[in-house]
């Protein structure tokens, strides 16, 4: 089977530079054979910065690269010089993607802006040179420093796919067809259960040239919370959309059921989930007829949105975007 070409999850080991030591330099000159010191400091070494870079989507240009290393600061010099700085290691990554340390999994930070820089490993600082520790007693201190030693660590980064809508359902419930028909996006369509193994992103033109985002993220399973079927590993790709659209087909034996399971699976992940703007679909209803509408419409949660749609047939598809729209435009209630 072909490599997916989406990484969401990488480890690497990152090393910063070490600092350059100070120098302990005395002046010397024709005229001034017993000068006082004058050694620089040295510099200070590499840094690695995430930057975030709105033209990536995934996380696979870092796929194999394990190990990422800074330079080293030069050492200072005389004439209170002080030492070249180590060159900086910048690491692109796209919107979304949250920086970890690996063995306490604590949050360093969340790249969610184009251009967004944040030092990940800081190098060490430079020495001072002798020329810092001169006193009124001691005139030609003999002592400097040495650089301060780069940081070793290994760091955890994740995406969570930046999105405004957010397709939410179980394997195989249209998710897919659905992405197809309202945007240019492509993904693999079967008649069976988890042929979405990866999040595909659509972005949706509507009136006047405007657009938003869909993310069709991979089929929940019940117990996908404890790490089931695709487990968490997909979920968290949820936490950053804007409204969740749930998409549960009309063959279903009881939607109402199916939507608790769905809801209850994003409650035990991330309670805050439940805070997010709600619609509720109802796909495939081209294969049922006015009462079957009629008889599902009564079990459906009265406190959320809802609408009958069919990627087949195109049935109340410009409603849907509609609706969207609106939602993701609507004022939010103090």
């Amino acid at each position: 089977m072909a490599s997916s070409n989406f990484i969401d999850y990488v480890k690497i080991n990152c090393r910063s530079g070490k600092g350059g030591a100070g120098s302990r330099h005395f002046r010397r000159a024709k005229h001034t054979p017993l000068g006082g010191p004058d050694g620089g400091d040295g510099g200070r070494g590499g840094h690695i910065i995430l930057r975030g870079n709105s033209q990536l989507w995934t996380l696979l240009h870092l796929k194999y690269t394990k190990h990422v290393i800074a330079e080293p600061g030069q050492g200072g010099s005389s004439s209170n010089c002080t030492g070249a700085q180590g060159k900086d290691v910048i690491i692109e990554v796209p919107l979304g993607t949250v920086a970890k340390d690996a063995e306490t999994e604590e949050v360093r930070v969340e790249i969610t802006e184009h251009g967004q820089e944040f030092v990940l490993t800081r190098g060490g600082r430079g020495g001072l040179g002798n020329l810092h520790f001169t006193t009124s007693t001691h005139q030609a201190p003999q002592h400097a420093q040495p650089g301060e030693p780069g940081i070793d660590e290994w760091v955890i980064l994740e995406l969570k796919v930046l999105a405004d809508v957010g397709l939410v359902g179980f394997p195989n419930a249209g998710k897919s067809t659905l992405l197809s028909v309202v945007s240019a996006a492509k993904p693999a369509i079967a008649d069976y259960p988890f042929t979405t193994i990866t999040p595909n992103l659509g972005v949706v033109g509507y009136h006047d040239f405007q657009s938003f985002v869909i993310a069709d993220i991979p089929g929940i399973i019940e117990g996908a919370s404890e790490g089931k079927g695709l487990g968490i590993r997909f979920l968290r790709h949820i936490e950053r959309n804007s409204i969740l659209l749930f998409l549960i087909p009309a063959d279903s034996e009881d939607v109402q059921h199916d939507y608790q399971i769905l809801l209850s699976e994003l409650e035990e992940y991330n309670p805050e989930l439940l805070d997010k703007t709600r619609i509720l679909a109802i796909s495939k209803s081209d294969l049922m007829d006015k009462d079957m509408e009629k008889s599902i419409k009564k079990r459906l949660p009265k406190n959320v949105p809802h609408i009958f749609i069919s990627a087949a047939t195109m049935h109340n598809i410009d409603a849907l975007k509609d609706m969207l729209w609106k939602a993701l435009h609507e004022p939010v209630a103090q």
